[in-house]
């Protein structure tokens, strides 16, 4: 048994007198932050599984559209929203399959795919959703709706898309005073300096906010000389 001084007994003491009074709080302090810590790794872990999984239900989603097997991207599409709608890959999986399902010809649900990937994509990749969403609305002759698609506070880089897809709105619906005033609108924002996101392929290139100008600058011009040009 040990013997200890009465300088000891009395350490020994204060912190028995401690503990007694203070450990289970410290314990459960202690157990904060290894319960916290272990949470972490665990979500670390678990986001690392489930982009895993995602990215294989992606890759599959790619073969079936490059196959047009429409019911297989739908498939696809939704197991990503529905299991994996915090993964990178649901977002582009939903824009993926709504390019696949547009071009046979299933606007509808082409749109709901859009639909999902404006309510719940960030940034630019909600951007590039609300103005094709707009575009299918606009081919469906549902100006009201493409309107109220397009009246969201716009992305950083997407207010010069955003007027000149309200411009095109317009002019569908021969409102070519307020289609003058979007165009005016998307110029300025392009004029101001700032770097337009060109989501379309017909505007990738070394200069894409210049060619974006004098597509708006065209359209503009023709209403000023008395030609409606739409989409």
């Amino acid at each position: 048994m040990a013997v200890y001084d009465l300088e000891e007994q009395e350490q020994i003491a204060a912190l028995r007198g401690w503990w007694k009074q203070y450990g289970g709080w410290a314990t459960g302090l202690l157990l904060a932050v290894a319960m916290g810590w272990l949470g972490w790794y665990g979500w670390q872990t678990y986001q690392k599984t489930q982009n895993a999984e995602a990215s294989r239900v992606f890759l599959l989603l790619q073969q079936a559209s490059a196959q047009q097997n429409t019911s297989q991207v739908k498939q696809a599409a939704g197991e990503l929203v529905n299991q994996y709608p915090r993964s990178q890959f649901a977002a582009l999986g939903a824009l993926l399959a709504a390019t696949t399902l547009e071009a046979a010809g299933d606007a509808k649900s082409a749109e709901a795919q859009l639909i999902w990937v404006a309510d719940n994509g960030k940034d630019a990749v909600r951007g590039v959703a609300r103005l094709r969403l707009a575009g299918i609305q606009m081919d469906q002759k549902d100006y009201d709706a493409a309107l109220k698609t397009l009246s969201e506070t716009p992305p950083a880089g997407f207010a010069a898309r955003f007027d000149a897809a309200r411009g095109d709105v317009y002019v569908a619906q021969g409102k070519l005073t307020e289609a003058r005033a979007s165009y005016d609108a998307a110029l300025k924002n392009l004029d101001a300096g700032g770097k337009e996101v060109t989501p379309n392929s017909e505007f990738a290139g070394s200069e894409p906010g210049q060619l974006l100008r004098r597509l708006v600058q065209e359209k503009r011009d023709a209403l000023t000389n008395g030609a409606a040009v739409g989409k």
